[in-house]
């Protein structure tokens, strides 16, 4: 760096530059702390797999859908899925229901009658 000398006469106008310069920095750190609230970000079913933890397949989230379980919303054929809504409900105490023991699967079968 090079070194400016500044004479009383100059004061003013180094505050000037001073407080303009800090003015910046404060902007520059108040975007980069605040979170955006404003901004909404919707998923589709594929991006929804990738964003959760367990990256389920498809055929498990709309089971979830399908017994609603997860928060969802279906616009014409197409389902989308509130970032923030997935996220509150990740958060939540509620697990995703698990698939039907395969003790119950086997005593529904229906048997023959001689």
């Amino acid at each position: 760096m090079t070194e400016k000398i500044i004479t009383f006469n100059d004061v003013p106008e180094a505050m000037t530059y001073l407080i303009e310069k800090l003015d910046r920095l404060e902007n520059l750190i108040e975007s980069a702390v605040s979170p955006k609230t404003d901004e909404v970000q919707w998923l589709d079913i594929d991006a929804l797999c990738e964003y959760l933890p367990d990256k389920p397949a498809k055929q498990t989230v709309y089971g979830w859908v399908c017994k609603k379980t997860i928060p969802f919303h279906k616009k014409g054929k197409k389902l989308q899925f509130l970032k923030s809504e997935i996220d509150r409900w990740l958060l939540s105490d509620e697990a995703p229901p698990e698939e039907q023991p395969e003790v119950f699967r086997i005593s529904t079968r229906r048997r023959k009658n001689y």
